[in-house]
C-alpha cells in the first residue's frame, strides 16, 4: 500500500490517539467508535483542541481504512480500531513517538518532544530525539520539518508533514528580527548619516546667503 499524499487534520488526530491510547491504555486498545472519539476530542494534551462527531470520526475512519492506515476488528458486537502507521510509512517505534506527538500536541522543540513522548518511548538525550526528527525530515517524502527560529525563542521547533505543509506566520516566514546589536549598529550608522546631510544643507544654505 503506497503512502497517502496528505491526510486531513481529522485523520491525522484520529491517528495519533490511536497510537496514544495503544501505548497508555493497552487495556481497552483496540478503540471502540466511543472511546476514539472522545480521545480526539480531549481538552488536555492537544493542539488544536477538536470537536469532532462520530459520524466525522467515522467518515475519517474510511478513507484511513483505504490507505490501510486503520484496521477495523471484526468478531465483536462493537467495532473497534487499531492503527497500521508503522507498516505504511516504514518506521521505527522512536519515529513513530515523534511524529504521534507532533500529530497530537502541533509544533515542539526536540526537548519538548522527549519529555512529551516519555509513555510512548523514552528517549536517552535531546541529541536522539533529534537525530530521528533530521531522519525524517531527509526521507524521500519527508514526514518532518524544522520551523524557522521565531524571535525571543532559543530552540527550532518542529512539525509533521503528514498533512502537507505547515502555515507559517509571515512573521516565521520572513525570519527573526535582527540582533539588538545589528540594529544598534543601523541606528548610528542612519544617524551619521542625517549629521551629514544636516551639515550639508547648512553649508547650501551659507553659501545662498
Amino acid at each position: 500500500m503506497a503512502e497517502p499524499s496528505r491526510l486531513s487534520l481529522e485523520e491525522a488526530r484520529i491517528l495519533a490517539v490511536l497510537i496514544e491510547k495503544q501505548a497508555t491504555v493497552p487495556d481497552t486498545y483496540p478503540l471502540s467508535l466511543n472511546a476514539l472519539t472522545a480521545g480526539c476530542n480531549q481538552k488536555t494534551a492537544r493542539d488544536p483542541v477538536m470537536n469532532l462527531s462520530e459520524a466525522q470520526v467515522l467518515a475519517a475512519i474510511d478513507t484511513l481504512r483505504g490507505y490501510d492506515l486503520v484496521i477495523e476488528s471484526s468478531g465483536s458486537r462493537v467495532a473497534r480500531y487499531s492503527h497500521n502507521l508503522a507498516r505504511v510509512y516504514q518506521l521505527p517505534t522512536p519515529a513513530v513517538a515523534l511524529v504521534t506527538l507532533l500529530m497530537l500536541r502541533g509544533p515542539q522543540t526536540a526537548a519538548e518532544l522527549r519529555s512529551h513522548c516519555e509513555r510512548l518511548y523514552k528517549f536517552v538525550d535531546v541529541s536522539s530525539v533529534e537525530a530521528f526528527l533530521e531522519e525524517l525530515a531527509t526521507r524521500p517524502a519527508a514526514l518532518t520539518r524544522m520551523l524557522p527560529r521565531t524571535p525571543g525563542t532559543r530552540e527550532n521547533r518542529w512539525v509533521h508533514l503528514l498533512c502537507g505543509e505547515p502555515v507559517l506566520p509571515l512573521q516565521a516566514e520572513q525570519g527573526p528580527f535582527p540582533a539588538a546589536e545589528d540594529l544598534t549598529g543601523e541606528v548610528a550608522a542612519l544617524r551619521e548619516e542625517v549629521a551629514a546631510l544636516r551639515a550639508e544643507v547648512a553649508s547650501l544654505r551659507a553659501q545662498l546667503g
